[in-house]
């Protein structure tokens, strides 16, 4: 029972960090300071696609599973539910346009006005 409910927290943890992933570079043109958490949860993303970093949450979670003999998050709620596992990179790459989209926006607030010439 507790090792089920430390993963469900684990998952809930994993699904938050998905979540800013995708919408805080949106959050940092309400907030700009935001911006810095989100360069760090960015870094870790492209290290763990990119580089091939392992994810703790996933294998906290899934050695939590394991001994309930359940499923973890990735196998259980996103990959062939969500979305099949061959939109893998296609997923990837939205998430890396919706960040790039948020951060485009958020140096045109920050950058000093210019105008007409």
């Amino acid at each position: 029972m507790l090792h089920r409910l430390l993963a469900d927290g684990v998952m809930a943890t994993h699904f938050g960090y998905l979540v800013y992933l995708v919408v805080g570079g949106f959050l940092a043109w309400r907030w700009p300071r935001a911006i810095y958490p989100h360069l760090v949860a960015v870094a870790w993303a492209l290290g763990i696609v990119l580089i091939g970093f392992p994810c703790p949450l996933t294998g906290i979670e899934r050695r939590l599973r394991s001994e309930t003999g359940e499923f973890g998050f990735i196998d259980r709620y996103l990959e062939g539910v969500v979305y099949p596992e061959e939109f893998t990179t296609v997923l990837r790459i939205g998430v890396a346009v919706m960040v790039a989209i948020a951060y485009r926006g958020w140096f045109r607030r920050r950058a000093p006005r210019l105008g007409p010439i």
